[in-house]
Formats: C-alpha cells, sequence, structure tokens
C-alpha cells in the first residue's frame, strides 16, 4: 500500500468514526443545527485535545506527523475499540511497511491444523490466510456452504466467495451480517500489511464487481475476532444456527480459522450429522 493509499484510508476510517459517534456518547449537547451525523471535528479536536486545524489536517489525510500518544487521544475521543486503536497507529504511523511483491503465501497445513480440522466433524470450519484464500476446510464447512474442492484455486477467496456465489447470499438469513463478521477481519489484514500491493488491487477489483462491497466496505469495521450469531436456511437441511468464533494461527503463518459452532439448544447439530451420514453413504 503506497503512502496515498494509506493515508486515504486514514482519512476515510477517521471520518466514518467521526460519523458514528452521537454528540450525547461524549457529553456534547446535540443541538438543532447540525448538518452532518456525528460529531463535527472541532468536537473531536475538543475531546482529544488538539488544535481543530491539525486534527483537519489528519482527517483530511494529509502527510504529517504524528505522535502516538496525540493518536491515544484521539482513538480515546472517537471511542475505538482495541482493534479500531490499533488499525489507526498502523495507518497513521505507518509501522508494517514489509514489501510483499511476488510473494507466494504459504498454503499447506500442519499437521495438527489438519488434526483440528477432522476432530471438528460437525462444525465447519475454515482456514484461510491473509489475503483471505481458503487453503483448509472440513466436510462439514463443505456441506453447509460450498463444495470448495471444485472451485478453482485462484478464486477461492472467501470475501469473493461470499460477494459473488448466489448461493451464499441466499444461505445467510441476514446476509449483511454474515459478511461483515468477514470484512471487520479482513480490514485487520489490511492495516498491518502495508507494503501488500495485493490488497489495493484487490480492493479496487471487489468494488467495481459488487456494489455492496464498497458500500460495507465504507463503514470502517474492525474486529479481530468477532463473535457472531448466524442462521442459515440451508437448501437441504433447512434452519441450521451458528456461532462464529474466529482465532488466529499464532506461528510462522498468517492463518485464520473460522469455527462455526452449532448452538446448543438447537437442532443444528443433529441436521448436520443425518444429512452428513446421508451424503457419505449415497
Amino acid at each position: 500500500m503506497n503512502s496515498k493509499t494509506r493515508l486515504e484510508a486514514l482519512s476515510k476510517f477517521l471520518k466514518s468514526k467521526r460519523a458514528n459517534l452521537q454528540p450525547q456518547l461524549v457529553g456534547l449537547p446535540t443541538g438543532t443545527r447540525r448538518r452532518t451525523p456525528g460529531l463535527r471535528r472541532e468536537e473531536v479536536a475538543q475531546l482529544a485535545g488538539v488544535s481543530t486545524t491539525w486534527y483537519t489536517w489528519l482527517e483530511q489525510g494529509r502527510d504529517i506527523k504524528v505522535s502516538s500518544s496525540v493518536l491515544d487521544s484521539i482513538a480515546s475521543a472517537l471511542q475505538l475499540n482495541n482493534d479500531e486503536r490499533k488499525y489507526l497507529y498502523d495507518l497513521a504511523l505507518e509501522v508494517n511497511t514489509n514489501v510483499y511483491k511476488h510473494e507466494v503465501l504459504q498454503t499447506k497445513l500442519s499437521p495438527s491444523l489438519e488434526k483440528i480440522l477432522t476432530e471438528l466433524k460437525y462444525c465447519p470450519t475454515l482456514i484461510t490466510d491473509r489475503h483471505f484464500q481458503i487453503v483448509g476446510w472440513n466436510p462439514a464447512a463443505a456441506y453447509v456452504f460450498l463444495d470448495f474442492e471444485q472451485i478453482p484455486i485462484e478464486q477461492r477467496n472467501l470475501i469473493r466467495l461470499v460477494f459473488t456465489r448466489k448461493e451464499l447470499r441466499a444461505l445467510a438469513v441476514n446476509w449483511e451480517h454474515f459478511v461483515k463478521g468477514f470484512l471487520s477481519i479482513f480490514r485487520v489484514y489490511y492495516g498491518q500489511n502495508m507494503g501488500d500491493e495485493w490488497y489495493t488491487q484487490f480492493l479496487e477489483e471487489m468494488s467495481n464487481l459488487n456494489p455492496d462491497f464498497q458500500t460495507l466496505w465504507q463503514e470502517n469495521q474492525v474486529n479481530m475476532a468477532p463473535e457472531v450469531l448466524i442462521e442459515f436456511r440451508h437448501s437441504k437441511a433447512g434452519k441450521m444456527i451458528f456461532n462464529l468464533t474466529s482465532l488466529q494461527v499464532h506461528g510462522n503463518t498468517d492463518f485464520w480459522c473460522s469455527i462455526y459452532t452449532p448452538v446448543e439448544g438447537s437442532s443444528t447439530e443433529e441436521k448436520l450429522k443425518r444429512r452428513m451420514n446421508q451424503s457419505e453413504k449415497s
């Protein structure tokens, strides 16, 4: 990500977070003459203890020098969560500048990850890399989502699939809720890998491919491990309810593990067992 792209991302992120923060939440009067949603720039500057001019330059994406302490104040004024705060630092301080040109990401899973996929027999599980390329899945994931084996390797990108495959859009009862969790994780990787031009190219491609992507991406949600309750309407199994748990795989890889656990008290696990057993016998 070049400096211009990084500063544009910083500008959009700050504007989005300012627009989403209501005055009453920070002890400011709502007023009757607000023409834009959320806080004004001068209000953020006041809360952060910085000059309005300086904050305006920061939000405009100007290439100015910032310190961690000032960013702490900005983050507190905008009530950012820990993941959003780190994302702000990644963009403003440009702490990740490694270049990844033509790098081939590791796709081979360790025996321990293979074992995890096997043991989570009735918990649909996906393993992705930092580009959200799907590098591993179990039979439960193939049954609930797609037969990933039938999808060309270069097209096995989770973000691309949820925005382009009609069967995945029809699967989730609340499709936007479903994809926002993935986008919030994807944005974490986006902020962490400033030198990887792949992200710039991919975001441009997805924005041109699907207008819904651009709309949801502009919400600037950042969450390293969102806990999502998701309801599916499977074409064969019917109603299925899962808790999505996201885990980062520590080590020499940038793998991410997404585990869909059947909600206790629902019939999801029983349906999955029955349907998968029937598929194995047929």
